[in-house]
């Protein structure tokens, strides 16, 4: 009998701090404010928030003036509230032909030019496998193109296959290579679509040398032309790459933080975090609309940022918070990637990090944690959504691999536990593919009701998390519990 009536305590105790929780939350948010925010974030006036239109700079303007206005403390390292980051926008070239053997590759065909300068020539191939450290041992690739697979082993998701792409080319300039051809051998993804959309402008980071040096996707679906070099059967390639241009262009990274007010706690940050770039302007829709406005992905989730730096702003948990808002996550993850390469702020005192992204929505009865069930937070996250009339459910569609495609990956497979709050879809269905990277994500077509229980659902959440004595953690088996064991100390 004691048991159960110290449970019912617990239970009831519980209860009761999410409610005054709730009630602080409601009582703060002003939602006017926040559907401001959104309609400016998601206007025709920003071009799509494409990091490498002038536009961009209209919404770092924007995000900094309201850390500014809520009086963030500026994060040593940073200037102002913005990490610079360097990029390099690559046009694709005016012609891009390559032979190998009896072969020939035409650029967007069967070929993709994503980065370097243009380069004509005869060349010695060198098969390397995937191109990894390990690959070159006893190798002379001096003045050579570097063949090899896309990706490596257990590797291969978008964000995966850019990262390693950047490492890649960078370890073949050091080496000496001339080029770096990866063969593209995922049949499962169609060529044509890979094409249409790495055809354009890429924006890459600025790699010095490296990225002055051909980088291509070669089409070889069966990895015939693969096995060719790897056989020495194909050991020469003519290849003429023609008016490929490149530009720096700056992108910035929008950080701010608040101190906690546990004299202990304050040492950590939970980190909230969403990419504030979209796709810019692309292929009119029915209606000649051109602008890809980004309202779903991920003007919702910068907002739920701006939202709650201001809550926590005036209400500070017992832990530090992060505020972050990644540039060109829709390049292949890159502001997120160069803060954990970077950090101003050192990644084991980030103890959380709860990220937004997502697709759009077809369920408003719930809120879709990507990652829900993978730490020790899920408690607060699903009690955080039922505060507000709201469930929480698992990623519905794992086989798309959504963990791994957006920015918090860059902190988890650091360590630290790292979950994504979408808002609610039950499959990609037609309902997420009307909105998805399409001209129609607009303001007007969404239900703000929604949006904003989940904004406020978020703010709650993660003040639940911030406010626990209990550091978070990876459940055990997670694949990177083991990481975020080293990377906290804890044995």
């Amino acid at each position: 009998m004691k048991n159960t009536i110290l449970a019912l305590i617990i239970i009831l105790g519980t209860s009761s701090i999410t409610l005054a929780q709730k009630k602080k939350v409601e009582k703060r948010f002003d939602r006017e404010e926040a559907e401001a925010h959104l309609t400016y974030l998601a206007s025709d006036e920003l071009m799509g928030r494409d990091p490498a239109r002038p536009e961009m700079q209209l919404a770092i303007d924007y995000i900094t003036g309201e850390f500014e206005k809520y009086g963030l403390m500026q994060v040593p390292g940073a200037v102002g509230y913005a990490q610079s980051i360097p990029f390099n926008l690559s046009s694709p070239p005016k012609t891009g032909n390559l032979t190998m053997g009896s072969e020939s590759f035409t650029q967007k065909e069967s070929m993709l030019v994503l980065d370097g300068k243009s380069l004509s020539g005869s060349f010695e191939l060198v098969d390397l496998g995937y191109g990894l450290e390990e690959d070159y041992e006893g190798k002379d690739v001096q003045g050579k193109i570097v063949v090899t697979n896309l990706g490596a082993p257990n590797q291969m998701s978008p964000a995966q296959l850019f990262a390693l792409g950047r490492k890649k080319t960078a370890l073949a300039a050091e080496k000496g290579a001339i080029a770096l051809f990866e063969m593209y051998n995922i049949p499962s993804i169609p060529w044509q679509l890979i094409a249409n959309y790495l055809s354009s402008d890429q924006l890459s980071l600025d790699q010095g040398a490296a990225s002055e040096m051909p980088y291509l996707w070669v089409k070889d679906l069966k990895s015939e032309m693969k096995n060719s070099v790897a056989n020495g059967d194909v050991t020469n390639a003519e290849l003429d790459i023609t008016g490929k241009t490149q530009k720096p262009v700056e992108g910035k990274n929008i950080i701010g933080w608040i101190e906690g007010t546990d004299k202990k706690l304050k040492d950590e940050f939970v980190m909230l975090s969403a990419h504030y770039d979209h796709v810019g302007v692309g292929r009119a829709d029915a209606e000649g609309d051109t602008i890809y406005n980004g309202a779903r992905d991920n003007a919702v989730g910068t907002v739920s940022v701006i939202n709650a730096a201001k809550y926590f702003a005036k209400n500070p948990p017992k832990r530090s918070v992060l505020f972050a808002l990644w540039t060109a996550e829709e390049k292949g993850l890159l502001g997120s990637a160069y803060f954990a390469e970077n950090p101003l702020i050192p990644l084991d005192k980030i103890v959380y990090n709860l990220n937004i992204d997502g697709a759009g929505y077809n369920d408003t009865s719930i809120i879709t944690v990507i990652g829900l069930t993978r730490t020790s937070e899920q408690e607060k996250l699903m009690k955080a959504t039922q505060a507000f009339g709201l469930e929480a459910v698992e990623d519905p569609a794992p086989e798309q691999g959504l963990f791994d495609r957006s920015d918090n990956v860059s902190f988890a497979k650091k360590g630290i536990p790292a979950p994504t709050f979408s808002l609610g879809f039950t499959a990609f269905d037609d309902e997420i593919s009307k909105y998805y990277h399409q001209a129609g994500d607009e303001v007007d077509s969404m239900d703000l009701d929604y949006v904003v229980k989940y904004w406020k659902a978020y703010i709650l959440a993660a003040e639940s998390i911030a406010d626990s004595k209990i550091q978070p953690y990876w459940l055990s088996g997670d694949k990177y519990e083991e990481v975020g064991k080293a990377l906290y100390g804890i044995e």
